[in-house]
């Protein structure tokens, strides 16, 4: 059966190699860290990361490793079942606890991923009845997650509140029973933040509530690091808060709805990516928790990380490189052309600076871009230098 496909599916990988938009894997060999060795899919040898979601650089953290060797003798390697089955320890339920006391939420319920936690929350809370309002620039596993509800469907403007307000108008006066506003905390492939104030103002003038995956903030954001509702002073606002383990909080993997006590409680009975999903693993969940206690004195990591932020965007801006405007420690620098921001990208390897160019179709056409992600990791230094690689990979590109 398999013969009679083949040739199709080669002509769209040779298509796909053809436009530009082939993404190859690069291989390393070195833990998660500020610097990583690529032993395979680019020049090999030590890079500076800045393609990684480690923003507090707490994936090679001697503490967090530490805790997760202790975690293997105390709880073993996996769980081989599922939460309802035999697949809860008590690890699983003090990291429930702490979540719900660090993100301001009555509980929380763990999934294996961000992904599927987005993927198992729309198809339990809607129905056929009720409405989902979500930015045109969500992630895509809420776009996933959405598709699998059999609830009406509003998109809006990426953070234009007027279009909201219309997208509820029209929900409302189609006689909604729930309605859902959706947003990124921070839209990952731009780094711009959601204007949860007003979200939320509308979210109470048209009875609807409010879900934030602040999977991009969450460790970093807020003046405590518990993402973008403490930034905009609506943490008592947001009904359901989803977000990972596997970016600013460790980053191995694992995710997380943090929510209104009832809307957990239905989640654990009808959610079908938790139900029928392995347990996170132990060893997560107590290096998660670790983490946890680091984040209670890491203001210095968060400073540092805003330092290196400012000093990348600033000396960018200087260099003349088209970055997308804001604070956060996505810089995005535009490229246009998916072909161009590619071998940018190689240019920049072969420079030791480890980047990713991004293309079609995780962001639109035309609007292909370098997605530089700072850490507080990085130093100085290391900053400068990926900024003085850029200036050089540009040269080259142009000349």
């Amino acid at each position: 059966m398999f013969d009679s496909v083949r040739d199709d599916i080669r002509a769209t990988l040779d298509e796909i190699r053809a436009a530009g938009l082939h993404k190859p894997e690069r291989v390393i060999g070195t833990p998660q860290s500020a610097t990583v060795e690529v032993t395979a899919g680019g020049r090999p040898g030590e890079v500076l990361n800045f393609c990684a979601n480690n923003y507090l650089g707490l994936a090679d953290h001697p503490d967090v490793v530490a805790a997760a060797h202790a975690a293997l003798d105390r709880w073993g390697y996996g769980m081989a079942s599922v939460r309802f089955i035999c697949g809860t320890q008590e690890v699983h339920k003090e990291l429930e606890a702490r979540l719900s006391a660090f993100l301001g939420q009555e509980d929380t319920i763990l999934y294996s991923s961000c992904f599927d936690a987005n993927g198992g929350v729309f198809e339990t809370l809607l129905g056929a009845e009720d409405a989902v309002i979500s930015d045109a620039l969500n992630h895509a596993s809420i776009i996933d997650g959405i598709r699998l509800s059999k609830a009406r469907r509003f998109r809006y403007a990426n953070r234009d509140m007027a279009d909201l307000e219309q997208q509820l108008k029209e929900a409302t006066e189609g006689g909604a029973r729930r309605k859902l506003i959706v947003t990124d905390g921070v839209f990952s492939m731009d780094g711009y933040v959601a204007p949860l104030a007003d979200i939320c103002d509308l979210a109470e003038r048209y009875d609807a509530m409010v879900m934030v995956d602040d999977s991009h903030a969450v460790g970093f954001v807020g003046a405590g690091g518990r993402g973008t509702p403490e930034l905009h002073g609506v943490m008592d606002r947001v009904d359901i808060i989803t977000g990972t383990l596997g970016k600013a909080l460790g980053g191995a993997s694992g995710g997380y709805v943090a929510a209104r006590a009832e809307i957990v409680a239905l989640l654990r009975q009808r959610s079908r990516p938790y139900l029928f999903s392995n347990t996170l693993a132990p060893v997560i969940a107590a290096a998660s928790l670790k983490v946890l206690d680091l984040l209670e004195s890491a203001g210095d990591l968060r400073d540092k990380l805003n330092a290196n932020t400012a000093l990348f965007r600033g000396r960018m801006t200087e260099e003349g490189f088209d970055i997308l405007p804001g604070d956060h420690a996505i810089a995005p620098v535009m490229i246009g052309d998916a072909s161009e921001a590619g071998r940018m990208a190689e240019l920049l390897l072969e420079r030791g600076v480890y980047v990713i160019g991004f293309s079609y179709p995780v962001v639109p056409q035309g609007q292909a871009r370098i997605r530089v992600q700072l850490s507080a990791a990085h130093s100085t230094e290391d900053v400068n230098r990926a900024v003085d690689a850029f200036v050089a990979a540009r040269a080259e590109l142009q000349g």
